[in-house]
């Protein structure tokens, strides 16, 4: 998969259904508001333009335990970290284990 739309399909798929909105202090879906310690990011890829830096994308494949759903946040260029309170951030970092 090489593009964001196939990626953001084959997740679909794995039941990644939700449109997550990044918000200063939470993720917001439909009428859910996700706060930083209610989800657990369960994949990410990074998509980088050949030539424009502002076709550079993050998709984060996202779960919350707590509302029992799954679906992916989409973020251009980077984050940041004057519009996003620390714990959104903390929780938005690339876990590598």
């Amino acid at each position: 998969m090489d593009t964001l739309s196939q990626v953001m399909e084959h997740l679909r798929g794995e039941g990644y259904t939700e449109n997550f909105n990044l918000q200063r202090t939470h993720l917001a879906s439909k009428d859910l508001q996700v706060l930083h310690d209610e989800f657990i990011i369960d994949k990410v890829y990074r998509f980088e333009g050949n030539t424009d830096p502002a076709d550079e994308a993050t998709l984060y494949a996202i779960s919350s335990p707590k509302y029992n759903i799954k679906g992916v946040l989409v973020n251009g260029a980077g984050i940041y970290s004057d519009e996003l309170t620390d714990e959104m951030l903390k929780a938005l970092e690339i876990r590598r284990d």
